[in-house]
């Protein structure tokens, strides 16, 4: 049997002007964007900061560049595009794999051990 080769990252790495485009498309498809000069100012926007990550950022400057890039989206966007830009689901918070969320109105099933605890 031959050795395998280890398998390197399997996501294609995209250059910063693909990386701009493709975040510029989905934000002008999603909002519904028509007017030509600000998607061309929305994908410098991106174009600047997919650059900044080019650069392999810690944790902390990611956080840093995702604030920037809502703080000048802020400006870009009018109030309610801005707003539905936010709200929308792929931006939502997102619990961590394996993270127990119990919603209020949610029922828990009782353990084992609680059930027989009770008896």
């Amino acid at each position: 049997m031959m050795a395998q080769e280890p398998v390197a990252d399997q996501r294609l790495q995209r250059t910063p002007e693909e990386e701009a485009l493709k975040q510029t498309t989905r934000l002008v498809r999603e909002l519904g964007i028509q007017d030509s000069v600000r998607i061309d100012t929305i994908y410098r926007m991106h174009l600047k900061y997919a650059r900044v990550r080019q650069n392999g950022l810690t944790r902390a400057q990611n956080m840093e560049r995702m604030n920037a890039i809502y703080a000048e989206l802020k400006h870009l966007l009018t109030p309610e595009e801005f707003e539905r830009f936010m709200n929308h689901p792929a931006e939502q918070p997102r619990h961590p794999r394996g993270a127990n969320v119990i919603t209020p109105n949610k029922q828990v099933p009782p353990t084992e051990r609680q059930q027989l605890d009770r008896q």
